[in-house]
């Protein structure tokens, strides 16, 4: 199961509204706040 890069909350993939592609990798956030903290700071939140 994938992990909110964010806040660390773990997801559901299936279920998961809020997602996104970086690096060729799809990511999943728990809520539209953690998708836009991500953006604003990728360098701190990719792995």
């Amino acid at each position: 199961m994938p992990r909110d890069p964010v806040c660390g909350a773990i997801l559901d993939e299936k279920t998961g509204k809020f997602r996104m592609k970086h690096q060729g990798e799809t990511l999943y956030f728990c809520s539209v706040k953690c998708k836009k903290r991500f953006k604003r700071h990728k360098d701190k939140f990719a792995r």
